[in-house]
């Protein structure tokens, strides 16, 4: 019994080997190629459990997602001859696996994305070589990156790949001519700044010329104005004063003196040398406040 029931265990654990050994999953983000002595016999590129020669047939599996490598930091010359710094990156996927593992030696994805690397640089020279700088910000980029996937469509078919897509992350200048397209700019502006900063001295002498013209015009429209005015008051005061002597003459005279006094003999201190019967103090040496009479002038005999 012992014997039998070893023999059933072996037997069942047999059974349950080879089982195992004649199946394997797919799932859905994978592609299945059955070899068997190095020949591809099946493909399956659909999610399931499948079959096969166990101990014989073997399985390889590869990815049936989209995939993506970068290239960095290619030196790249325009039309122009100056020189850029460009960053791409691909996206594809394997389209034929039979081509892919016939072709790419065990299926190596880095051997795959090495001769797709190479292809991608030379494709990115030659079409910046043929335009300027300013195409790789412009709407001709979305063309650019059209013409590098076309590039690279034949080389990928061979390879037994799909190119999807392919995008120029970055356009940069190097670090030479960084520094040349800085010092332009900087003398550009300079050259706009000092365009400016004329520009603005003579406006700002044509304003001043002009606020000084119309301070001389000012100027002498008041002095005119009050040249008027004076000539005028002069002519009131002239006329009040002729008006008030033709009413009271003598009033007038002794106002006019007091007046005279007043600026002659004031609170400054002035010293005045004059005798008393001079006829600026007539007024002083009259007992009634009017001015005497002068004597008349005696005609001379012949």
């Amino acid at each position: 019994m012992t014997n039998r029931l070893m023999s059933v265990l072996v037997g069942l654990a047999v059974i349950l080997l080879l089982i195992y050994s004649s199946i394997f999953v797919v799932n859905q983000r994978q592609q299945a190629i059955v070899v068997r002595f190095g020949q591809i016999k099946a493909v399956y590129s659909e999610p399931g459990l499948f079959f096969k020669v166990p101990f014989v047939d073997r399985v390889q599996l590869v990815s049936d997602q989209a995939l993506r490598f970068d290239l960095d930091n290619i030196r790249v010359q325009v039309s122009g001859g100056k020189f850029y710094e460009v960053d791409a990156f691909l996206i594809y996927r394997i389209a034929d696996p039979r081509r892919f593992i016939g072709i790419v030696s065990g299926g190596d994805r880095e051997t795959a994305e090495s001769r797709l690397r190479t292809r991608l640089d030379a494709s990115l020279r030659r079409v910046y070589g043929q335009r300027g700088f300013e195409a790789a910000l412009s709407e001709e980029r979305s063309q650019m990156m059209q013409e590098v996937a076309a590039d690279l469509k034949t080389d990928a078919e061979n390879l037994g790949l799909k190119i999807e897509d392919v995008r120029i992350r970055r356009t940069d200048l190097t670090q030479e001519v960084s520094q040349q397209t800085y010092a332009r700019m900087r003398s550009e502006r300079l050259a706009e700044a000092e365009l400016i900063r004329a520009r603005g001295n003579e406006e700002g002498q044509r304003r001043r010329a002009i606020a000084d013209r119309q301070v001389v015009e000012l100027q002498a429209d008041a002095q005119r104005e009050s040249e008027i005015l004076r000539g005028q008051g002069d002519a009131d005061r002239n006329r009040i004063f002729a008006d008030a002597y033709q009413r009271d003459p003598a009033f007038f005279e002794f106002y006019r003196s007091m007046s005279a006094y007043n600026q002659a003999l004031g609170t400054n201190g002035t010293s005045m040398v004059l005798s008393p019967n001079s006829e600026f103090f007539r007024f002083f040496n009259s007992e009634t406040g009017t001015a005497p009479q002068p004597a008349p002038v005696q005609p001379r005999q012949p």
